[in-house]
């Protein structure tokens, strides 16, 4: 994945320059990790504001404290599994930064209390990581010691309960949330897992301060974030800009729109898609009118030409087959509902739905059965995704319906 440069006026943070992986580069930029203890590490991070950069945003202080205050010796764990397709900032940031993230890895599991700490990550990133964690060793950086597993390619293995099963070594597929991990996770100990940019940005907060953090991004959502930014763009890689930058400045960042666009997909595979206004801010704030947030970082345009409701039809049709298969919802709600979104999308009634205008209210009537009632949240995500499609292709729906496609007509 290209690593394209930050964005005039954020300044260099975790695209700071590779250091190709070399420890001695690394520490000649940064000096080696400082020790925090808990109460330190908690108060940096709540002053600082920083949020996970995995996709669901939770106050990083808060799971921290959480684990602090659980039963038992806890367990650390790294997640760059990132089995959203469309994603590539973990494994880039492994491969440019990887001191950085083991930097992170490192204070928390100290400040902790933790004797183990795992790296999970896709299997590409392992051997980089593996390396890495050779070259520490010999210089005495690591005092808790890491383990790396290898993630399945699977799109829901990198949720947090099923990154301890995985970890455990059980399937990884998401487990029952009455029980939190940071109470009873890996082993049954109170498990604390941090996607690795989170890690990257929690390693230079340790070093520079909050208040260095928050002259990034806006008050409510400080710092940086790593955007990929894909689909229709030159320059394909990952960004790194601050919260609250212009959605335009992101895709001129990556090369600029290869073509005329209509849409952007942004969070991701669980995000939303948002019309293609080149001044709108990507920020939970300046994105909630749309129903989307940042999510994983992750943007896709989309250009005139390609048919939203098939893009999305094909989405939901990877995620239908992404299931872990424990729910109903997942099992059989959101096969159903990928089906009949490609019905609407290529044009076509189905036996049992009568008029072409019925695969509408069906999408609807779907996903209100499926969405809060699975084991995870991936129908939830997924939902997400599909009715934001509904909202911003309706221009698209109501020529279907018509027989004729938008983006067919705009080639």
């Amino acid at each position: 994945m290209t690593v394209v440069d930050v964005l005039p006026g954020v300044g260099r943070r975790l695209l700071a320059g590779s250091t190709d992986g070399r420890l001695d580069t690394h520490l000649a930029r940064y000096a080696r990790p400082p020790r925090l203890d808990g109460v330190q590490l908690v108060g940096l991070l709540r002053d600082a504001g920083l949020t996970g950069r995995g996709g669901a945003g939770f106050p990083t202080w808060r799971k921290v404290e959480a684990v602090l205050g659980a039963s038992g010796v806890p367990v650390v764990v790294g997640n760059g599994s990132e089995g959203e397709p469309a994603s590539g900032k973990d494994r880039a940031l492994m491969a440019y930064q990887p001191h950085l993230v083991l930097d992170g890895l490192q204070i928390v599991a100290g400040a902790v209390g933790a004797r183990q700490a795992y790296l999970y990550v896709a299997a590409a990133s392992a051997v980089g990581v593996r390396a890495a964690l050779g070259d520490r060793r010999g210089a005495g950086l690591d005092p808790v010691p890491v383990s790396v597993v290898v993630a399945p390619e699977r799109f829901v293995a990198g949720e947090e309960s099923a990154v301890v099963n995985a970890v455990a070594g059980r399937a990884a597929v998401p487990s029952d949330k009455r029980v939190r991990v940071t109470e009873a996770g890996v082993g049954g100990a109170p498990t604390l897992v941090q996607n690795v940019e989170t890690l990257a940005h929690l390693a230079l907060i340790a070093r520079f301060g909050p208040h260095w953090f928050r002259e990034a991004g806006t008050a409510e959502e400080p710092g940086t974030f790593l955007a990929t930014v894909g689909g229709a763009v030159g320059v394909p890689g990952v960004v790194e800009a601050g919260y609250g930058v212009r959605l335009g400045d992101l895709v001129d960042a990556a090369g600029g729109p290869a073509e005329r666009l209509q849409a952007v997909l942004v969070g991701g595979y669980h995000g939303g898609w948002v019309p293609a206004l080149p001044e709108l801010a990507v920020s939970r704030a300046g994105l909630a009118p749309y129903g989307a947030s940042p999510g994983a970082g992750i943007v896709v345009a989309l250009p005139v030409g390609v048919c939203g409701l098939v893009e999305t039809a094909r989405i939901a049709g990877y995620l239908a087959g992404e299931v872990a298969g424990q729910c109903g919802p997942c099992v059989n709600g959101l096969p159903r509902l990928a089906t009949t979104l490609t019905d609407l999308a290529h044009r076509r009634g189905r036996a049992g739905l009568g008029r072409e205008v019925d695969a509408v209210r069906e999408v609807e009537r779907l996903s209100l059965l499926v969405s809060g009632r699975g084991a995870c949240r991936h129908p939830d995500g997924s939902v997400r995704m599909i009715r934001s499609a509904m909202r911003t292709f309706d221009a698209d729906v109501a020529a279907h319906l018509a027989g004729r496609c938008v983006a067919e007509e705009a080639r």
